[in-house]
């Protein structure tokens, strides 16, 4: 099972549709704090999320406390428009965690410096800052699912029948 982790992200659509990603893949969700969005069970059926459900959601109060609570969070990957290599030279393994930083300033710093070779990133051209968050969990989300066999997930929908 795949562990997306989102470093402080702070549009709730873009979460909304992480959300909807992990739901549709069993991937669980991991949120650090500070939030820009509530995620209380009233504010999620306001805002119509029906597959919440369906998703994991475990809430920390920065990477400290999430490295505290998760000691066994070592194969780790870093999104970022700053890694020196594409997304496609990682070796995802079931049971990875995939880390995206908030939208206004990716992952921190010193957290990638620590982690530099584990940094990643989607290529694109060089005028373009980057592609929106919920886009790129996506991407590395089922790349790394390819990988691993797309364990537990349905590979056909309805017209398999009528080949």
């Amino acid at each position: 099972m795949l562990n997306v982790v989102l470093v402080e992200p702070e549009i709730p659509q873009n979460c909304g549709n992480i959300a909807r990603t992990c739901a549709a893949t069993g991937a669980r969700l991991h949120l650090i704090r500070p939030l820009g969005f509530d995620i209380s069970d009233r504010a999620v059926k306001r805002a119509g999320l029906d597959y919440w459900n369906l998703v994991q959601v475990f809430d920390y109060e920065n990477l400290n406390d999430f490295f505290h609570r998760n000691p066994d969070a070592v194969d780790i990957w870093l999104t970022t428009t700053k890694a020196p290599r594409s997304y496609q030279e990682a070796e995802f393994r079931d049971g990875c965690w995939l880390f995206f930083g908030k939208e206004t300033a990716g992952l921190p710093k010193d957290f990638r410096e620590a982690h530099s070779d584990r940094c990643i990133r989607l290529p694109m051209r060089e005028e373009a800052r980057s592609l929106n968050l919920s886009n790129t969990v996506a991407v590395c989300v089922y790349e790394a699912l390819r990988q691993t066999g797309f364990p537990g997930l349905s590979s056909e929908g309805e017209m398999a029948g009528e080949r």
